[in-house]
């Protein structure tokens, strides 16, 4: 009887991932779907895919709004929780489950987040989200231009080689450990933002530090505090070349690095909190 949720399972759970930047959550949303799937007189059902994704949709929707609150009191800044992904992940989805898109995603009302990832991540028409979400398509329109200016504005523009990314993160870390300013310095990009999500476990800046001064002086000064015989492993996270970090048999860290146009770090999203480590151990 589940046939065709199962035939789209793959796709909806990327959906509500992209949607709610959790794999938990994503995971929670899914099962509820499959709940009320089975309710449903199957047979009925003249497009399952589409009836699908409108159920994930609203739940994804449903559980933003709650979620929303929880995260404005959350300690520290909140990072999406991250994802290995294989070697043969194409660029277009590479793209769509980058750390940097979900950190935008995370800025957006509901609804947006939902029209955006339908349109421009699974190429639902319009006319298609208003049915799905109950909405008009001129409303679904406008959600949707809202959504992609404000991620125009906030996503990085330049996508470095795999091998110059890699490379990157590389020094990056064994500069970050021996704390070593002149490297991390010339490796940095004058506005570069470091966000470390731990949630409340570790002692960690409650807020995003900006700039190469702040964020090289808080590195080298935070040196002490890394743990004894530290794994660092390169590996892929949300598409791009990042770091998983281990330390006494468990997982301590990931690390994804955003790189501009100089091939300078960015934005370094740094995810401690336990809780969120599930999908990368």
């Amino acid at each position: 009887m589940s046939v065709g949720f199962e035939q789209h399972r793959t796709e909806l759970f990327a959906a509500a991932y992209r949607m709610l930047g959790s794999r938990v959550d994503a995971e929670d949303v899914l099962q509820e779907a499959w709940l009320r799937w089975q309710r449903v007189d199957q047979g009925a059902v003249a497009q399952p895919r589409a009836y699908l994704f409108r159920l994930v949709s609203r739940l994804a929707i449903d559980h933003l709004r709650k979620v929303r609150a929880r995260r404005e009191t959350y300690l520290g800044p909140w990072l999406p929780e991250p994802l290995l992904t294989g070697p043969d992940t194409d660029i277009e989805l590479a793209e769509a489950v980058s750390m940097a898109l979900l950190v935008v995603l995370e800025s957006l009302e509901p609804a947006e987040r939902v029209v955006f990832v339908l349109h421009e991540v699974f190429g639902f028409e319009h006319a298609e989200i208003a049915e799905l979400l109950g909405r008009t398509e001129r409303a679904s329109r406008q959600l949707g231009y809202r959504a992609r200016k404000h991620i125009e504005a906030g996503r990085p523009r330049h996508r470095p080689s795999p091998a110059e990314h890699r490379e990157l993160t590389e020094r990056f870390l064994a500069a970050a450990a021996d704390g070593d300013l002149t490297v991390l310095t010339g490796l940095l990009a004058p506005d570069v933002v470091f966000r470390a999500d731990a949630g409340g476990t570790s002692e960690t800046p409650r807020e995003p530090l900006r700039g190469l001064t702040t964020v090289a002086g808080y590195l080298c000064s935070i040196t002490w505090a890394w743990p004894a015989g530290l794994d660092r492993r390169l590996t892929e996270i949300n598409g791009a070349p990042g770091a998983v970090l281990h330390a006494g048999g468990s997982t301590y860290a990931a690390l994804c690095l955003d790189v501009n146009g100089d091939n300078r770090i960015q934005a370094i999203h740094l995810v401690l909190n336990p809780d969120k480590l599930a999908g990368v151990r």
